[in-house]
């Protein structure tokens, strides 16, 4: 398993970093759709949506994204970031300590519909964090991995509180601090450093909110972005458990699907994109 992990991930950079980088936008928005249609088709079969019909979704998921890509205007697009912000604040937020609807209820799919909606803002985020610059999409996305990695080792060393121990019993109280503190201090380190010994570090998201805000609120904004990781990576769990499954597909093999891999961003990338426009 840990050899597949490895062979799959190092595939993976060699493909995304390329893109990422070279700064040729078809690419990276052919790279994007196709992520954007696995999410979607992953995310119907979440949702009781028999294979074939997920599959459909999922096409028509990519073939939409690059419609709306390519004629959304500005006003339109930060007001689907509004409304995703909205939407993982009062719907998805309570339904952690409430449940999850039936799956053959209207209640279902009304959520998938509106989950649909933040994958697609989503994504969306991911497009224009990356025409602002490579490097500040990385800085948003950073943030969330050093959240993740630091509760990973803060849970193994001093995990005793569960966080959510009916969604997913691994994660604990103490853990989720610990990836707070993480990016708080890293994010920090990297303020100082883009002021001093590192300049080219000014073209990140925590810079800027430190630049434009001043440190309280650069800090506290951190801080909401790791807590709605958290967030959104306990949804997915939730999904998953509800639907009897343990990966949201086998696309990435070691690594689950898409979704595995994209959960915690969900939700942060449309907050980090519309805290930007503020900027």
């Amino acid at each position: 398993m840990l050899k597949t992990r490895i062979i799959t991930a190092l595939v993976l950079l060699a493909v995304l970093l390329p893109v990422l980088f070279f700064n040729y936008f078809p690419a990276f928005a052919l790279v994007v759709t196709l992520f954007v249609g696995a999410a979607v088709w992953e995310g119907a079969r979440l949702f009781g949506l028999g294979e074939s019909r997920a599959r459909v979704a999922g096409f028509i998921g990519g073939v939409l994204f690059v419609a709306l890509m390519y004629s959304a205007k500005p006003g339109a697009v930060n007001a689907l970031y509004g409304v995703a912000a909205l939407l993982w604040l009062i719907r998805y937020t309570p339904t952690l300590g409430l449940g999850l609807p039936p799956l053959d209820g209207a209640a279902n799919w009304s959520l998938a519909i509106t989950f649909t909606f933040a994958v697609f803002a989503a994504f969306f985020a991911l497009v224009g964090l990356y025409l602002k610059s490579p490097l500040y999409l990385l800085s948003v996305m950073v943030l969330v991995w050093i959240a993740d990695i630091g509760a990973y080792f803060s849970g193994k060393a001093f995990g005793k509180r569960k966080l959510a121990p009916s969604i997913s019993p691994g994660k604990s109280w103490e853990g989720a601090i610990g990836g707070a503190l993480a990016v708080l201090v890293l994010a920090s380190l990297s303020i100082i450093l883009a002021n001093g010994a590192a300049p080219w570090l000014q073209d990140t998201f925590a810079w800027k909110l430190q630049a434009r805000f001043g440190w309280v609120p650069a800090l506290l904004v951190l801080l909401v972005i790791v807590v709605f990781s958290v967030i959104g990576d306990l949804f997915e769990s939730q999904l998953k458990r509800r639907a009897g499954i343990k990966d949201s597909s086998n696309l990435l093999p070691g690594h689950g699907g898409v979704l595995d891999r994209v959960d915690a961003l969900i939700p942060v990338l449309p907050m980090a994109a519309l805290v930007t426009s503020w900027l």
